[in-house]
């Protein structure tokens, strides 16, 4: 056959992933004409393929191919060539002109005729020069479907003919279910078994057959499927509309749609008795612990024996792993179908059989009391409420939810009914990023009634619910200070209840940025006793970090200690973000990457959104700003999957801050309006102050020192460290360049005044840097700008501050040029060119090649350079090529700093200051 029947290299729209199937049967089609003719297809229910024959077959007569088609079906196993009727069927007409014995032979077969059943052989002779005669005039393709469910007269017929179709144009492509038994024999003919779809074809099924469905939901979808076709189009068809938008949670066992049922639902439910029991209690259980489903058969409610799995094995829905004694269900459909096909009575009782053998596990039993229980009962909802208190510490939020809602639903009083529904929406809120499901929990709490807990839960709760809608930070503020104050005087011990209402209020002071919010606050603190060191740090290193106490930094630095193992969430998001502002980021890193790299069904949707600011934040302070924009990117598509809205400011304003270091003024200054024009009417003042911190580092950038100054004292104006504003101390040094680079040396004098004084040196090495550097700035005297310049560039841990030490290089070099020290400068303004072209911050860049051009560095070039070394020139070509240091430090086999330092010798080698220049010099070199 010719190979016109391929319209194009790949699948089908309608057929995804299947491209190398495809050109397999293309293969077949176009085969040799001494080649075999057949190709049968095996693989597991709803794989695809049966879609597969129909994209052949329409491809197939679309190229000019006669195509023949027969499904086999169970109803017709036992009417005798009930298949070959149906492949020959078209062929009606053209078996009258066959000689009479074949014609006789397919006549009576097929029902056409009466007379004596013909012999097998004579029918397959007859079928076999049928096909022959009808491809002389056409290509035929024969396509069964459902192999093992063609009638037994008709598979022995086709297993004589498809083995003498070598040498015709007459190809056969039969498909079965892998594993099933079937009456045709296939023996010596090749064989493809279609396989499950990759994770990313898997995903672009269901996006292209289900596009509403919810990034999360698509997460689950895919797995459940596990690449199967079928499941992956069907299984969001069982879920309702607010599942499928992912404003309900998703059941543990997904149900099937009818499909999937058809497919699996009656292999389940056709099991024995004893199987059925067992299996259940496997598919609830979900750990496939053999010892455990061989404690469960003794019980008198089960009577069952591990022998009792056989029929399940044997049917090939289980397989079971005599090494580690472990049940699987050879496909999650199946485990669905299991549940599927018992009734709420039997899943109830093999709920409480697990429950029955899992003493010493208190989650698991709890929950599996719980799916058991239909009344009212205080015991299983005190054990659920005590589970999910251990399982939310680990991290899994979501059955946190799960187990309290239960409880509460199981809680006899009203009271404790309220509490522990009030606390599975806090979490829902807190940690799901589930503001629906949060909002119904709420509702539910308020109908149960209230209680202290109650009262508190459900304020915080009201609190994220209006974050992310109006965002009105007073009104939530409001409302967190009377739920507190209303319970806090009949309180004489610290509770979980009021520590997360109290770190929600402070959160809300941190938002709002004014003294008055933070007043309200310190005021109910000093009424609490036992304060968690996490508050007490957070309240002094988040909210008023110009003050920080050294007592307040040694606390945080014990628990940023500790981070390395610890589990909750929760703790980890918060001692990172006590360490935002006063540079203790890199030692949260690690914990904040392992909460990031956590699967996407872990139940932390919201804390992922919570560390990757400050994963975003580091990266950009140690100067990987590409990784910056990276995780920004991530955590603003993270964002469209959780309604979280207010998260998306963080993003953007590290992207922002990117833009604005790199010359991208645009877009900096795009960033900061949006983001003042949303805080405005939300009255977060720490948001108009991290735009006003744009504005800043945009206006620097562009060599508006005006503008800069202005914007630098709408954060702190010079002389004062406002309270409550972190921004205060990044911007020390900014304010003070501005005042000097607009001569207003008392301002300057008298804001470095203030930061010496509120010693912001001692807080981090990154603040004594920009202390040091903004000191040396506003120094009058050359010796003593010069002193202090060298005193501050020498200071431990400040090349993790690439950026930071840049500019201050950057301004210790003009300060020296200005002072007629030519070779000094150069030096310095030389050292502070390399760090900026390798952040590519192209502004400072420019700016240090102007001044170096200033103190006549050009000129070096014309009186001719030292020649390159052989490294230095394999260094220089690389660079001039576009590679960065980190990526010719791999080529090379060198240090990432060999790199630099060679760069920093070809430079002035060359007579050039900038990267961009490279290429010039090194073509004029090569000339000389």
């Amino acid at each position: 056959m010719s190979r016109d029947h391929r319209s194009h290299d790949c699948e089908p729209e309608n057929l995804v992933g299947r491209r190398q199937d495809l050109a397999l049967i293309d293969d077949l089609l176009d085969r040799p004409a001494d080649a075999p003719g057949a190709l049968l297809l095996s693989g597991e229910p709803g794989v695809g393929k049966t879609a597969m024959l129909n994209a052949v077959a329409q491809r197939a007569s679309a190229a000019g191919v006669r195509i023949l088609r027969a499904v086999g079906a169970e109803f017709e196993t036992d009417m005798t060539y009930s298949g070959l009727n149906q492949l020959l069927l078209p062929l009606h007409e053209e078996i009258e002109a066959l000689d009479d014995l074949y014609r006789e032979a397919l006549r009576v077969a097929l029902g056409f005729g009466t007379g004596s059943p013909p012999r097998g052989l004579v029918v397959a002779n007859a079928t076999l020069a049928l096909l022959r005669r009808a491809a002389a005039q056409q290509p035929l393709l024969l396509v069964v479907d459902d192999l093992p469910w063609i009638d037994r007269a008709s598979s022995v017929i086709l297993g004589l003919v498809t083995r003498r179709l070598a040498g015709t144009p007459v190809t056969f492509l039969a498909a079965a279910r892998r594993g099933r038994g079937s009456f045709f024999d296939g023996a010596g003919l090749p064989e493809h078994e279609v396989l499950p779809l990759d994770h990313r074809s898997a995903r672009r099924l269901v996006g292209f057959r289900h596009p509403d469905l919810a990034g999360n939901v698509v997460d689950r979808i895919v797995t459940a499927a596990q690449g199967n076709p079928l499941a992956l189009l069907e299984l969001p068809t069982a879920l309702t509309g607010p599942q499928r938008a992912a404003l309900e949670r998703l059941p543990e066992v997904l149900p099937l749609g009818r499909r999937l049922e058809a497919l699996f639902l009656a292999r389940a439910a056709g099991l024995p008795p004893a199987s059925r029991r067992l299996l259940l209690i496997a598919a609830l259980d979900g750990t496939g612990d053999l010892a455990l489903l061989q404690r469960a058969g003794r019980l008198p409610s089960v009577e069952a024996t591990l022998v009792d799995l056989g029929p399940a094995e044997h049917d090939d829905l289980v397989r079971i792993d005599e090494g580690d004694h472990h049940l699987s269900f050879r496909h999650p459909l199946i485990r669905s179908a299991v549940v599927g096909a018992s009734t709420t009575a039997e899943r109830r009782a093999a709920h409480r059989t697990i429950a029955d053998v899992l003493h010493e596990q208190l989650e698991r039993r709890a929950w599996h009391l719980g799916e058991a229980s239909v009344e009212p009962d205080e015991e299983v909802a005190a054990l659920l409420e005590r589970s999910a208190h251990q399982v939310v510490t680990r991290g899994d939020a979501f059955a946190a939810v799960r187990a309290l809602t239960r409880a509460g639903h199981l809680s006899p009083a009203a009271p404790d009914r309220a509490r522990r529904l009030a606390q599975a929406a806090f979490i829902s809120a807190d940690a799901t990023g589930e503001l629906v499901n949060a909002s119904h929990l709420l509702e539910g709490a308020r109908q149960a009634g209230t209680d202290d807990h109650a009262s508190l839960y459900s304020a915080a709760t009201a609190v994220h619910l209006m974050l992310n809608g109006t965002g009105d930070i007073d009104m939530a503020h409001h409302v967190m200070v009377n739920a507190i104050e209303k319970t806090l005087h009949r309180r004489d011990a610290y509770d979980p209840a009021l520590d997360e209402a109290l770190y929600v209020l402070m959160l809300l002071c941190h938002f709002g940025g004014r003294q008055e919010l933070w007043q309200a606050f310190h005021g109910i603190v000093e009424r609490v006793p036992d304060v968690s060191a996490v508050m007490t740090v957070s309240a002094a290193a988040l909210g008023d970090p110009a003050r920080v106490s050294a007592a307040a930094l040694r606390g945080l630095d014990e628990l940023l200690a500790g981070l390395s193992q610890e589990s909750d969430p929760t703790r980890i998001v918060r001692v990172g973000t006590a360490g935002v502002y006063v540079d203790r980021l890199p030692g949260a890193r690690d914990a904040a990457r392992r909460i990031y790299s956590q699967e996407q069904d872990a139940g932390l949707p919201v804390k992922k959104l919570g560390v990757l600011p400050l994963l975003c934040q580091d990266a950009f302070n140690t100067g990987r700003w590409d990784e910056t924009i990276r995780l920004a990117d991530e955590g603003l598509l993270l964002r469209e999957q959780v309604d979280y809205p207010s998260y998306t400011w963080y993003f953007r304003y590290e992207k922002a801050l990117v833009a604005a270091a790199r010359g991208d003024l645009g877009a900096a200054a795009e960033t900061a309006d949006a983001m003042t024009s949303w805080a405005v009417s939300r009255g977060a003042g720490q948001m108009m102050t991290a735009a006003a911190h744009l504005r800043v580092l945009t206006a620097l950038a562009d060599g508006d020192f005006e503008s800069a100054f202005r914007h630098a004292e709408a954060i702190s104006p010079a002389g004062t460290l406002a309270r409550y504003v972190p921004h205060a101390l990044w911007v020390v040094m900014d304010l003070v360049e501005a005042a000097v680079r607009t001569h207003r040396q008392a301002a300057a004098t008298a804001h470095v005044r203030a930061v010496q004084e509120a010693g912001t040196a001692s807080v981090s090495p990154r603040l004594a840097l920009l202390v040091g550097g903004a000191a040396a700035l506003a120094a009058t005297a050359n010796d003593e700008a010069t002193a202090l310049f060298e005193r501050t560039l020498s200071l431990p841990g400040i090349d993790d501050w690439p950026f930071e030490r840049a500019r201050v290089t950057l301004a210790y070099g003009e300060r020296l040029r200005k002072a007629k020290m030519t070779s000094a400068a150069r030096r310095a303004l030389l050292a502070a060119l390399h760090i900026f072209e390798e952040l590519g911050a192209r502004p400072w860049a420019d700016r240090a090649g102007r001044e170096l051009r200033a103190a006549g560095w050009s000129a070096r070039r014309a009186s001719g350079s030292a020649a390159l070394t052989p490294q230095e020139s394999e260094v220089a070509h690389l660079a001039a090529s576009g590679l960065t240091n980190k990526q010719i430090a791999e080529k090379l086999h060198l240090s990432h700093r060999t790199v630099s330092g060679h760069l920093y010798q070809v430079f002035p080698k060359l007579g050039i200051t900038t990267r961009a220049a490279l290429r010039d010099a090194l073509a004029d070199l090569d000339r000389q």
